[in-house]
């Protein structure tokens, strides 16, 4: 009995140690193949034959990635791409995965000091209980008049482990404003609060 309990404690140990090397190997080849297979057909096309070279797609795809943001610096370039992203908002079902996918991403991006998506802990009535979210809305002139109260503003809340989460329409002053990157509270959010962020960070 105590040799098997040995044993599950070594391979549960192992266990619980090998998978988050695994797993991140694992996503870092999927970006990796992703990002060559994507690249590799137009580099086919312009390159001579036999002169391409594994690794050359991913490569080009973050150069690409890097010239698009010199480029989004100019006004002209930013001015070009307004204009095509207003055509995009206009196509419903573009519009819909544009839009949604935009918004998601900008929790990552932009200024942690503007007031959009900012960090906010929600004090729930009745309840010691406070929920970590974001503030992604204020205005609904928009919606339906019934649909979000006069003082309500809206609410991201993360799910832990999870792509996903909820919309919540609450009063602005169970909202507590918090310090915060975005990037770290959304870490947080996710790892159920079990990953502890360097000081420096």
């Amino acid at each position: 009995m105590i040799v098997m309990k040995f044993i599950s404690k070594v391979f549960l140990t192992g266990l619980f140690t090998a998978l988050p090397v695994l797993a991140t190997i694992y996503l870092l080849v999927w970006l990796f193949t992703t990002a060559e297979s994507f690249m590799v057909s137009p580099l086919q096309m312009v390159l001579p034959e036999g002169t391409y070279v594994a690794g050359m797609g991913l490569a080009t795809g973050c150069i690409v990635v890097f010239v698009i943001g010199i480029l989004m610096r100019a006004y002209v370039i930013r001015s070009i791409f307004n204009l095509t992203e207003r055509f995009f908002l206009k196509v419903p079902l573009i519009k819909t995965i544009y839009s949604a996918l935009k918004e998601f991403f900008g929790l990552f991006a932009g200024d942690d000091k503007g007031e959009n998506f900012q960090v906010v802990m929600v004090d729930m009535p009745n309840l010691d209980v406070r929920l970590l979210g974001f503030l992604t809305r204020e205005e609904f002139s928009d919606l339906p008049p019934d649909m979000v109260p006069d003082g309500r503003v809206a609410v991201y809340l993360p799910m832990s482990y999870q792509i996903g989460g909820y919309t919540i329409f609450v009063p602005r002053s169970r909202l507590t404003p918090i310090d915060m990157p975005r990037e770290q509270a959304m870490r947080l959010a996710v790892t159920a609060g079990i990953q502890q962020s360097k000081k420096n960070d």
